[in-house]
């Protein structure tokens, strides 16, 4: 069997197939990131300064022309880490759901352009030159491969190649976004879990996208939150819809309370059952 150009490179191809909105670049060891115009260093952002102020301006002047008002300093900070999480996690999740192959990415191989023209969640730039996988995987072959002993060993891989990324950006977010610790670790969390259960029912996969999650995130996983925490509700036909209980808020509600999504922890079970039907049909 041929091995892979990267042990990541058919995950991010398929992730970008069902998202065409988002580009992935991978980069050898010997390039350097892309800096200048719109990028935006994982490690500049976790440092908190210039790279921060700039990429947290985007925010700002969208917040401003989308709804005509400024938001709250926090509240530009929160739905700057919630724009930069959703895709980068999908960096660790979607090899893993996918290849069952976990890479390792600190913030000083990552970086993120989300001006990036005709994209809408933007360009992604990371050098993957480390990952873990399963016995038997042709990618164990591979540069840069460590072989972990079965599927609980892989998610522990999978808790801790996303904390090693998030713990320096909640770092830097965290004071501008006025939370700390757990509240910040229950927005990792749920950035992990609705990321890729997205991306799932985009690969008709969503079912066993649950199941996955319940496992890798059951509970008492510190520094998470929290487990998966998915359940089923009664919708207003008497059909089952699939839904979760957020471990976070993301703050939309302070600037249009009544488009929160289905599952914000400050909508009642009656608001959750509403709204669940029209987030499904989208």
């Amino acid at each position: 069997m041929p091995l892979p150009s990267s042990a990541v490179a058919d995950s991010y191809a398929r992730l970008t197939e069902v998202i065409p909105g988002l580009a992935i670049t991978e980069l050898p060891l010997e390039q350097p990131l892309p800096s200048g115009g719109g990028w935006a260093p994982a490690a500049g952002l976790a440092a908190g300064g210039a790279d921060l102020e700039a990429f947290l301006a985007w925010d700002d002047a969208q917040v401003l022309r989308d709804h005509g008002r400024a938001g709250r300093p926090d509240v530009i900070a929160t739905f700057g880490l919630h724009r930069y999480a959703w895709p980068v996690c999908l960096l660790f999740t979607v090899p893993w759901f996918l290849h069952r192959r976990v890479p390792r990415l600190p913030v000083n191989h990552v970086t993120y352009d989300r001006t990036a023209e005709g994209l809408d969640l933007g360009h992604l730039a990371v050098r993957t030159d480390s990952f873990a996988c399963l016995p038997g995987d042709p990618a164990a072959a591979l540069p840069g491969a460590r072989v972990v002993s079965d599927e609980e060993a892989l998610r522990a891989e999978v808790r801790a190649a996303v904390a090693e990324h998030m713990e320096p950006l909640l770092a830097g977010f965290g004071p501008r976004m006025r939370r700390r610790g757990r509240a910040l670790w229950g927005m990792a969390t749920d950035e992990v879990v609705e990321g890729i259960w997205y991306v799932a029912d985009l690969f008709g996969e969503q079912p066993r996208a649950v199941r996955e999650l319940e496992r890798l995130l059951p509970g008492a996983t510190k520094p998470y939150v929290g487990s998966a925490a998915f359940r089923e509700v009664t919708g207003p036909n008497g059909e089952p819809l699939a839904t979760r209980d957020r471990a976070s808020c993301c703050m939309y509600y302070t600037l249009d309370a009544l488009d929160a999504c289905p599952t914000c922890p400050r909508s009642c079970e009656a608001e959750r059952v509403t709204k669940l039907p029209a987030a499904a049909a989208s």
